[in-house]
């Protein structure tokens, strides 16, 4: 299956916690392969000071179901130094990894959603994404990464 996973940082050293997850899935039994786009600097979304984030998107190919690879991009995320538990929402962090999408899945279950129900809202997101997928339809929103970006950009 061919899913995609948002990655970014804004605590030092931001590169070496992407880099870290990046080698954390390709490292996962399950994961077949691991393709990243460009590293990208934007500016933190959220409440209070926070430095620049780093965001890219991977492409990851892989036979885990949904809840496996966002288990396991939680775990990356917990090796990284995160505690989602006492973090502040859309505060800063070390390592965020969302599960944007997983083939042409719609899941709403409890702790997972896919595809990721801000994602064609977030041009950090859309932008790292659009290098790897930009002809991909968004499950559920009906038009493909590139349409939303342009949308983004009105």
């Amino acid at each position: 299956m061919l899913a995609y996973v948002a990655l970014g940082s804004n605590i030092e050293p931001r590169r070496e916690h992407i880099d870290a997850a990046v080698a954390g899935l390709r490292a996962t039994p399950g994961i077949v392969s691991v393709r990243l786009s460009p590293i990208m600097e934007t500016d933190p979304v959220g409440p209070g000071v926070q430095g620049k984030y780093l965001n890219a998107a991977a492409e990851v190919r892989a036979t885990l179901t949904p809840r496996e690879l966002l288990d396991r991009c939680f775990e990356i995320e917990k090796q990284r130094g995160r505690d989602r538990a006492k973090e502040q929402r859309w505060g800063p962090r070390t390592l965020d990894l969302d599960l944007l999408m997983f083939g042409d899945a719609v899941i709403e279950e409890a702790g997972l959603t896919v595809p990721h129900p801000r994602l064609h809202e977030r041009r950090f997101v859309l932008e790292p994404l659009s290098h790897l997928a930009p002809q991909v339809v968004i499950p559920g929103v009906g038009k493909t990464v590139r349409e939303c970006l342009r949308m983004l950009s009105q």
